[in-house]
């Protein structure tokens, strides 16, 4: 006859934590290479600005003359157009309160709308580096094909211009915030004792590989779970209009969506000579607080002159917009961040928060340590999969011992 079965002193899984630790092995398995091609891209992507400025430096950065006057606007905008050549205008232009910076000025035109990859759906997107003292061409760049923007795209929609791609990357973005939660529930010690918060706190360094990669699973993805669900619910509000409506309901305490104020030109007006030099100029008196100034030629004869002025020399949600007459240059309107409400706001904020910016250098760096510990998720946990099915498939092929 065969031996009787040792008793086990494993205790039983809840029905609860048996369907978690279910649905955190299979969705983990069903997502997992999605989430760590976007975890590798957001960590990559994390220092793009820093990296870009230590590349080129001497193009981005300028020695301002003892009387740092800067050149019209206009002149150094038909230098960027000659630098950009084919014919192509100038269609935004960001200039810095720093007289240290280039301004830049750059061009973006769409491609085939039908393409299925990013490439085809892009005529060109290129920006040109300007000493605004000068009027010196500093650099041309083809943000196109520019690794970090090929890199935020693939972030973004695994280069696919179909909606598609947004949708693989968003719905697996939200197994991911899934799988933060289940993996919490699985990693919850069961008493606080020591040798159970040293397995739930600490990495066992010195121990075989199988029980090393548990650890590595285990307790960086704790220690990076409340960053890595910031970063997945921000990505969120982007893949899906469903979300980021919610997020603002529940911001702003209102179903009411923002008003959005349309703006015209008055066509009847005899043009001015420069009207861009005249909107920049009452830019710079009326937004004298502010580190840089973005500013967008109109579009079609009724669009007007928008100036943007941002707080903060690489954050975007901290900003006013003014609007100009693009024949005379007279100005329009004023919309303030402080006019916006809570869901506004914080909708404004979502790139800031998505990439760590909104806290500066340190933001950045929590920012891209909880991508890494996110893209190094999937493989751990894959890993941990393929150990059990091992043993499982070891068990089941031991035969009972006959007595």
């Amino acid at each position: 006859m065969s031996t009787t079965k040792p008793t086990s002193n494993k205790t039983k899984k809840s029905r609860f934590r048996r369907i978690s630790d279910w649905l955190h092995l299979w969705l983990g398995l069903f997502s997992g290479l999605i989430v760590f091609i976007v975890a590798t891209t957001g960590c990559i992507f994390a220092f793009q600005v820093e990296i870009t400025e230590w590349i080129h430096r001497d193009e981005i950065f300028v020695v301002p003359p003892a009387k740092a006057q800067t050149l019209p606007l206009s002149q150094l905008q038909k230098e960027a157009e000659k630098a950009l050549g084919n014919g192509i205008k100038v269609g935004f232009v960001e200039t810095y309160s720093s007289p240290e910076r280039a301004w830049v000025f750059g061009s973006y035109k769409a491609g085939n709308p039908k393409a299925f990859f990013y490439f085809d759906a892009i005529d060109y997107y290129k920006v040109v580096y300007v000493n605004p003292y000068t009027g010196k061409i500093n650099l041309v760049k083809d943000y196109k094909y520019d690794f970090f923007n090929v890199v935020k795209f693939i972030h973004w929609s695994l280069l696919i211009n179909h909606p598609i791609g947004q949708q693989l990357v968003g719905w697996s973005t939200f197994i991911f915030v899934i799988l933060l939660i289940t993996g919490m529930i699985h990693w919850w010690p069961k008493n606080l004792k020591k040798s159970n918060f040293d397995k739930s706190f600490k990495v066992k360094w010195k121990a075989k590989f199988k029980r090393l990669n548990y650890d590595l699973h285990n307790v960086p993805g704790f220690y990076a779970l409340l960053i890595c669900l910031i970063l997945a619910l921000t990505g969120l509000v982007w893949a899906f209009q469903w979300f980021q409506a919610t997020v603002y309901v529940v911001a702003s305490q209102s179903t009411t969506p923002p008003v959005v104020k349309t703006f015209k030109s008055d066509s009847t007006k005899t043009k001015v000579s420069q009207p861009l030099d005249i909107s920049f100029e009452q830019a710079r008196q009326m937004l004298k607080d502010v580190d840089r100034i973005g500013m967008n030629p109109p579009t079609d004869k009724e669009g007007t002159i928008s100036a943007y002025g941002y707080r903060g020399v690489e954050t975007y949600y901290n900003f006013d917009v003014l609007q100009f007459d693009q024949y005379t240059g007279k100005f329009i309107s004023r919309h303030n961040r402080s006019e916006q409400n809570a869901g506004e706001k914080l909708i404004g904020m979502n790139y800031d928060i998505h990439v760590g910016a909104v806290l500066g250098l340190t933001g950045k760096i929590m920012a891209f340590f909880a991508s890494l510990v996110a893209a190094t998720l999937p493989i751990t946990g894959f890993i941990i999969w393929l150990g059990k099915k091992k043993k499982t498939k070891k068990k089941s092929t031991t035969k009972p011992v006959a007595i």
